[in-house]
């Protein structure tokens, strides 16, 4: 692994080793959400949602994958039923701690699928995972530019900023942008986010070994189709690239398409570690 946090990695998961089993399970359970079955024999994706998300933004892709995949959403701190917990500001520790909760499972196969922050956060997380050597089947990429496509985004300080924010990207419905007790749930975990999504860096030549496959909207506003082709060079593996009508959350839009490619991308991914 070569990004910047590479030579950090390996103390903080060295000093994890000591953990028990017991904690292992806590972890899982605070970390992992299943909303419907799987076969027995399906490989796992673990789902991340973007910034001030919440593990229930995959119910419906989830619901689509069902039972060709065994879908896990991962809940971050301060939202839902995690919502007194203290958000995370750091993109490192969001790595490590959702590693932490699935490295264990090592019952099936593994992809990893992130939307917008989740996709840097999946992109860490599959580093971990190949300098374990348990490298994911391959990772899902969507609504997010490529890790060496920097921009100087550390602009959301106030309230006013992120609800602005909100209200550009539409994915959250505008009668509760103006509830303030809606607000004053979501903002803590939203701000907390931003901090670790906007002050990420990557080297360039951080790259994975596992197949990528990246979506986006041909209407987004915070990345252009360049930024998201550039995710290719941040894999030696195969890369697949779907453009996709609409904004930020196109995928809501696309939800049974995208639920099959990404069932074709994660059986032809396992098909191809099975033959290996």
């Amino acid at each position: 692994m070569t990004s910047r946090h590479s030579t950090s990695v390996g103390v903080r998961l060295n000093a994890r080793k000591g953990i028990t089993m017991s904690e292992v399970a806590v972890e899982q359970e605070l970390w992992m959400r299943r909303f419907h079955p799987a076969a027995n024999d399906s490989p796992r994706i673990v789902v991340l949602p973007h910034a001030g998300g919440s593990a229930n933004f995959f119910v419906p892709l989830s619901r689509a994958l069902s039972p060709r995949l065994d879908v896990q959403a991962v809940q971050y701190p301060g939202r839902q039923d995690r919502l007194a917990e203290k958000g995370i500001e750091d993109m490192a520790e969001f790595a490590d701690r959702i590693f932490a909760a699935i490295r264990p499972q090592s019952d099936r196969p593994l992809a990893l699928y992130g939307h917008s922050m989740g996709a840097v956060v999946a992109f860490e997380v599959a580093h971990r995972l190949e300098a374990s050597g348990a490298a994911p089947l391959g990772v899902v990429v969507s609504g997010r530019r490529a890790p060496s496509s920097h921009r100087d985004e550390k602009r959301h300080v106030s309230d006013d900023e992120i609800v602005a924010e909100l209200r550009a990207l539409s994915g959250t419905q505008a009668g509760l942008l103006a509830d303030e007790e809606f607000l004053r749930m979501i903002l803590p975990a939203m701000r907390s986010d931003y901090r670790a999504v906007e002050s990420y860096t990557c080297s360039p030549d951080a790259v994975l070994s596992c197949p990528v496959l990246a979506l986006t909207g041909d209407a987004d506003p915070r990345t252009t189709l360049d930024e998201v082709k550039a995710w290719a060079a941040h894999t030696t593996g195969p890369f697949e690239l779907e453009v996709f009508s609409g904004g930020h959350f196109f995928i809501t839009d696309h939800q049974s398409r995208i639920a099959d490619l990404v069932a074709d991308f994660v059986s032809r991914a396992a098909g191809a570690a099975r033959s290996r």
